[in-house]
């Protein structure tokens, strides 16, 4: 049933303010409410640098949470979901591919700063899931942002890359990403 919004915002209008506050609140008290109150209308300008801040927060309780698994690449690639949702989440309301760049790459610092050997099992599908991470930040950076930002992530992206390919050439998805970006 489509919503007829000239009858919706005659009803609006006629609610006292009071009502209004008390409505807004309520809708707030979902995320995704909040984010879109936040980023169209509280704060046009700064609203998705505060959704940027604490989705960061949320991927830092994420990452110290521990997740089932019968192997450590297991669990690994469980907190590796449950990060890449929460990246998803934060590009609903937020359309900066910045900042969802900036997101993808601190996810993928904190996969590559762990130890070398969790990279290689043939099981897990752990290496699967940061080479695909790794390929949408290759797209985010070389397709969807202005060419003067490939800069910044050029050296981290071509690090992240050698590093995969030495432990995780065997799997088809990791073999088709590129061996540097220019």
């Amino acid at each position: 049933m489509p919503k007829n919004k000239a009858i919706l915002k005659e009803q609006l209008s006629q609610l006292p303010k009071k009502e209004l506050v008390d409505m807004l609140l309520k809708l707030s008290g979902k995320r995704f409410n909040y984010e879109f109150l936040l980023v169209n209308f509280l704060d046009k300008e700064g609203g998705e640098q505060t959704l940027f801040e604490e989705a960061v927060e949320a991927i830092d309780k994420l990452d110290q949470k521990d997740y089932k698994g019968s192997t450590i690449q297991k669990q690994a690639a469980n907190k590796l979901n449950a990060c890449i949702k929460r990246i998803n989440e934060f590009t609903i309301e937020t359309k900066n591919k910045k900042l969802e760049a900036d997101l993808v790459l601190y996810v993928l610092e904190l996969q590559f700063d762990n130890p070398v050997k969790i990279f290689g099992a043939r099981i897990s599908g752990y290496d699967y899931k940061v080479g695909l991470l790794l390929k949408r930040l290759i797209t985010l950076v070389t397709k969807k942002m202005h060419p003067d930002y490939l800069v910044d992530y050029q050296d981290t992206i071509n690090d992240f890359l050698t590093k995969l390919h030495k432990t995780s050439n065997r799997i088809q998805t990791i073999k088709e990403l590129p061996k540097i970006i220019e």
